[in-house]
């Protein structure tokens, strides 16, 4: 039986409790570190943004100033979000691990079984929703999203204890401030927790035992408390947090000057600045500075997930050059799957070059 370890963080600053596990992703790639299982709440609230998001463009940062809330980048994909101490977050790291699959979509479905029997044995009926969901009747109650570190693999999530459904929509950039009503109660309908799913709410010293029994019992490995090493705290101190406290990470995604979703901005002569959102698993969003149908540079964020994260900066350099048309499009996304092995979960070839293409809609 393969004997993992448990850090049980209790509650953490946003920063540490957003990416401390990055140094023990770290240590885990060194051989330094065991497999771990890291428990932990934030203890304040905090907005944070998917890697592939543009921060300006997702969230209201006049807003979050005003109020004091931090801004944190994370390392992996998904979307822009509102977190408290509410959520539990689990953070799994390993590597050569006979207990889970290196597969992106496999990975999440036997990892994700973790929360699914956790969310029942504290009696919500939860289900597993592909590729990176946990839904009741429908309605979201845990997001996850996983990568890699060097050769370690990385799964992150939340248990929902309950959430500000109101805070949730206000820390997002909408058009206005109808949208903003609408986008609340649509958060109502689609987004669950364990305060509405369950008569009598179970305590954080609760879920956390239930969900590392469960963890053990699914994945057949032995779980050893233990601390936080002196080489994790080092590279916490000395190389992650300092990345993470950057203006060029925080901004990395924004291109200047123009910013102007699903439109076409003329810069001069045949050169325009394009945007366009293509919706397929995960959102698509295409940005590129375009010389006639030929692309100069170009951007693909969205709410995506891509093993590794840093495959998708592959892409934007075989895309450069390239004239917006389907066939030539399709080669080269074929060819970037074949030569990087890439891992795109809910997002297939025939995805990427409709995204592509919608570039040359918007001119």
């Amino acid at each position: 039986m393969e004997r993992w370890r448990l850090l049980d963080l209790g509650y953490s600053e946003p920063l540490m409790a957003q990416i401390f596990y990055e140094s023990v992703a770290e240590a885990v790639h060194r051989g330094e570190s065991p497999n771990t299982l890291i428990l932990l709440q934030p203890d304040r609230p905090y907005a944070c943004l998917g890697y592939h998001q543009d921060l300006e463009q997702e969230l209201d940062l006049d807003f979050l100033k005003e109020k004091g809330l931090p801004v944190i980048r994370r390392s992996q994909g998904g979307g822009a979000t509102y977190l408290d101490s509410n959520q539990i977050f689990y953070q799994i790291i390993f590597k050569d691990s006979g207990a889970v699959s290196m597969d992106v979509e496999r990975l999440f479905e036997k990892l994700l079984a973790v929360t699914v029997e956790t969310y029942r044995r504290l009696g919500v009926p939860a289900e597993y929703k592909p590729v990176n969901d946990v839904v009741v009747g429908g309605r979201k109650i845990s997001g996850n999203g996983a990568g890699r570190h060097e050769s370690a693999t990385v799964l992150v999530g939340n248990i929902i204890i309950d959430l500000d459904y109101d805070l949730m929509a206000r820390v997002l950039r909408v058009p206005d401030e109808k949208f903003r009503d609408k986008m609340a109660k649509s958060m109502v309908d689609w987004v669950t927790t364990l305060k509405r799913e369950s008569a009598d709410p179970p305590s954080v010293e609760e879920i956390k035992k239930v969900y590392s029994d469960v963890f053990q019992e699914l994945l057949g490995v032995k779980l050893c408390k233990g601390e936080p090493s002196e080489l994790e705290r080092s590279i916490y101190d000395e190389e992650t947090m300092p990345r993470h406290t950057s203006e060029e990470w925080l901004y990395m995604e924004s291109m200047r000057p123009e910013r102007m979703a699903g439109r076409a901005v003329k810069i001069a002569h045949d050169v325009k600045m394009v945007e366009a959102d293509h919706k397929a698993g995960k959102l698509i969003r295409m940005r590129a500075e375009m010389v006639g149908s030929e692309i100069r540079r170009i951007q693909i964020m969205g709410d995506l997930f891509v093993v590794p994260k840093e495959a998708v900066d592959i892409l934007e350099e075989m895309l450069i050059g390239v004239e917006l048309e389907h066939t030539k499009l399709r080669s080269v996304v074929d060819r970037f799957y074949d030569v990087t092995q890439a891992q795109t979960p809910g997002i297939t070839n025939d995805d990427l070059v409709e995204a592509l293409f919608k570039l040359q809609e918007r001119l």
